[in-house]
């Protein structure tokens, strides 16, 4: 045991020799590694230093040169402007030199001018001394010379161009007339008896014609109205002579697109609310005319009535709207002549009663509407005027007259400028005085309403050849002085009678 100790001491101190000297070579490399690493870092950053100031001594030289090169072409762009503003300078002087010289050239053209209105002036004085005539004179000499020279060629030359355009004129308003009354005809036939409903689908005609067309004859035989339904695309055609029927037709049909069942009983149910709203509209209609007009005490039935010419067109014109028009012209006319205002508007107002009823009675709207008035009360003047407006009856009143003469004026021009009495004769007048103003007329008649003008010219006067330019001239006068509907024909009369005695 002690033994063994002993070895084990002895091997340990061994042992720790060992280590320490270790130890020690292990410090010894580290020195020596250390300095060697301290020399090598040394060295590298001599050699970075170096570097540096290697690539700054560069960038110094490269910063340098750029700083020569901008300070050379800096040098050149002010060598460069200064010549171009050395250059504007000459320019400049140039040009007010050239504006001096313009400026004098000027002023030598005016002088130049001045002198020569001095002698044109000094020559057109010599000339009207020699001449004896001054300038005025001597251009209407000549003018008047020319003309005279020339008016007969003129005059064939006029003659001739009238005549050929008058040929062309008649065959093209021949061709216009015909071709107008062919399409005015038809669009008229059309507009009064027919009516397009137009559907949202091609689809909704069959449901209109229904199974086996028992929805199409259904409407046909509740409205009194023809269905045609064509190849006319979204399209129903209503056709009748009854506007009063079409309409309810009409409504009829927008209600049941509206609704969507379409089957008999529906179409009747839709056909009487169609007929209560067109009775409501006739109601409302004939009270605004009564209310409008002022005419009080008319019976409901004629109210009624008056209302249902909404829907009654004569020639083109709404006859409702043409017996208000009446109603206010002739009563117009009865203030002017002091007769009975409200008789004669109250005639006016019904004097085409009867057109509401020539539908469903027999007889002219003339004889109807006497009957009409007569069966509700209506004065003996009223019914006379509206008998005697067309000149069927003798009329017995003023107020008659005055309404066949409104009717007319509504009727024959709708819309056309209403013209009284006064100005008409102004019109007449003043017509005239415009061709007897004319050198070598002797008299001059208006006739045709003034739309026509007879001028009879002295034969002494006016030679044949004249008389185209006269009528011309007058016309030219006419179009420049005086207002007046349509066209004024203007006719040159000149005769030369020769009487002899037989002894």
């Amino acid at each position: 045991m002690t033994l063994t100790i002993v070895f084990y001491r002895l091997g340990y101190s061994k042992r720790a020799q060992e280590i320490e000297a270790s130890l020690e070579k292990a410090e010894t490399d580290a020195a020596n590694t250390i300095g060697e690493a301290q020399k090598t870092a040394e060295n590298r950053k001599r050699e970075l230093l170096l570097q540096a100031k290697e690539e700054i001594h560069k960038a110094r030289i490269e910063f340098e040169k750029d700083v020569r090169d901008k300070k050379s072409e800096l040098q050149r762009e002010r060598n460069r402007l200064e010549q171009k503003e050395e250059a504007h300078e000459r320019k400049i002087e140039t040009f007010e030199q050239k504006e001096e010289a313009l400026e004098s050239r000027v002023s030598d053209v005016l002088a130049l001018e001045e002198r020569a209105r001095e002698l044109e002036k000094q020559k057109v004085i010599e000339l009207e001394r020699i001449s004896s005539l001054t300038v005025e004179d001597a251009k209407n000499l000549v003018l008047d010379e020319a003309r005279e020279t020339y008016r007969h060629d003129m005059a064939i030359m006029l003659r001739q161009m009238e005549e050929a355009a008058r040929e062309d004129a008649d065959k093209v308003a021949k061709d216009i007339i015909v071709s107008s009354i062919q399409r005015y005809a038809a669009d008229y036939v059309s507009e009064s008896t027919v009516s397009v409903v137009n559907l949202p689908n091609d689809e909704m005609k069959g449901r209109i014609i229904g199974r086996e067309g028992r929805n199409i004859r259904a409407i046909e035989t509740m409205t009194g109205v023809d269905l045609i339904i064509d190849d006319t695309p979204e399209a129903v055609i209503l056709s009748s002579f009854d506007p009063i029927r079409r309409e309810i037709a009409r409504i009829t049909i927008d209600k049941l697109i509206i609704d969507g069942r379409i089957h008999p009983a529906r179409i009747e149910e839709m056909v009487e609310k169609a007929r209560k709203e067109v009775d409501a509209t006739i109601k409302q209609e004939g009270d605004r005319a009564v209310f409008e007009t002022g005419i009080m005490g008319l019976h409901p039935e004629i109210v009624k009535l008056l209302g249902k010419l909404r829907y009654r067109t004569s020639y083109g014109q709404n006859v409702l709207q043409h017996s208000i028009e009446v109603c206010w012209l002739a009563g117009m006319m009865a203030a002017e002549l002091e007769l009975d205002v409200m008789l004669a508007k109250r005639a006016g107002l019904l004097h085409d009663l009867g057109k509401a009823a020539d539908f469903e009675m027999e007889g002219s709207h003339i004889s109807l509407g006497a009957e009409i008035a007569r069966k509700y009360k209506e004065s003996k003047d009223v019914v006379n005027a509206i008998e005697s407006h067309h000149g069927d009856v003798e009329a017995t009143s003023l107020i008659s007259v005055l309404i066949a003469a409104a009717d007319a004026i509504s009727a024959a021009r709708p819309g056309a400028r209403r013209e009284n009495l006064e100005t008409y004769i102004k019109r007449i007048q003043k017509l005239e005085e415009i061709a007897n103003d004319f050198e070598g007329v002797e008299k001059s008649y208006a006739i045709q309403a003034g739309r026509e003008i007879r001028v009879m010219v002295k034969p002494d006067n006016v030679r044949d050849d004249e008389m185209i330019l006269k009528a011309r001239e007058i016309c030219k006068r006419i179009e420049d002085e005086l207002d007046y509907p349509g066209q004024i024909k203007v006719h040159i009369i000149r005769e030369t009678r020769v009487t002899e005695f037989a002894k």
